[in-house]
């Protein structure tokens, strides 16, 4: 196959879609580094197993699932020219956005705080470093999933995105439900190795 023959749109297309792989699989590397080194430090004696999972990282993990159903449901509804509930399920997902990263603190500020466990300092411990490096690592990406979504959507609103060119919006899925994938990993690896 000529990756040089094509349009200049059809290269430039090609090109954002190559840089969005190779965004995730650096993600894909940084997380592995991370679990790795949780999964290794695990075997230390200060290792903590006696707190008490955060119960709002599982209702997060309900909200995400959700809105990585909201985001494909607004992309079939724009590529099938249904701009309102394009739009609708975009906001939707841009909410439950907030809503996970709103539940994400404070599951780790509240819940895990208020039993004595911090990130830093003489109450902390490995295992509560571990788990705030982690989960702050991923909300800092949703974020960034978050400033895309809303791109996504003024784009939506000027009427960029079509049936035939969609690109953007494309790329912004494949981001979206990549986050809720590693955040499904994380979360099953630390609810099942507490």
């Amino acid at each position: 196959m000529d990756y040089t023959a094509g349009t200049e749109k059809l290269k430039q297309d090609r090109a954002k879609k190559q840089m969005l792989w190779f965004g995730l699989i650096s993600l894909c590397m940084t997380f592995a580094g991370l679990t790795s080194a949780y999964i290794v430090s695990m075997e230390r004696k200060d290792w903590l197993d006696d707190y008490e999972f955060p119960q709002s990282l599982i209702i997060s993990t309900v909200i995400i699932l959700i809105s990585s159903l909201t985001i494909q449901l607004a992309k079939n509804a724009i590529v099938q020219d249904k701009r309102q509930m394009g739009t609708l399920m975009l906001l939707v997902t841009l909410v439950l956005g907030f809503a996970f990263v709103g539940f994400q603190y404070q599951g780790l500020f509240t819940e895990l705080t208020s039993q004595g466990y911090f990130m830093t300092g003489p109450s902390s411990s490995i295992t509560t470093t571990f788990l705030f490096l982690i989960i702050a690592v991923h909300i800092a990406h949703v974020i960034a999933g978050m400033i895309a979504l809303i791109t996504i959507v003024i784009n939506h609103i000027r009427g960029k995105y079509s049936k035939e060119d969609h690109l953007g919006l494309t790329l912004g899925v494949t981001f979206w439900h990549f986050l809720d994938l590693l955040w499904i990993f994380l979360f099953l690896l630390l609810y099942f190795t507490k």
